[in-house]
């Protein structure tokens, strides 16, 4: 059996934001660090907010969604089952 996290496993426990991100950093050819430099964020900021760690700084996140065509916008709320 793999040590590493399936796909599906992964994208759950990160959330959509981080989720998000790595995919499309990914698709662009970026690794991290190529990526955070033309981004403009340091590579642990990008790091952090690739794990889904929950205190990253929103203007940075802004930052890195703008640089993919996108912006952070308030939405409802999504509840695995039985929470």
């Amino acid at each position: 059996m793999s040590s590493r996290r399936s796909e599906e496993e992964l994208s759950k426990q990160v959330g959509p934001v981080a989720w998000f991100v790595r995919v499309k950093r990914k698709e662009l050819g970026y690794t991290q660090e190529e990526f955070a430099m033309r981004v403009g964020v340091g590579l642990r900021f990008l790091k952090d907010l690739e794990i889904g760690k929950s205190t990253v700084r929103l203007d940075k996140v802004n930052q890195v969604l703008n640089y993919l065509g996108f912006e952070a916008v308030p939405g409802k709320l999504r509840r695995e089952e039985g929470e």
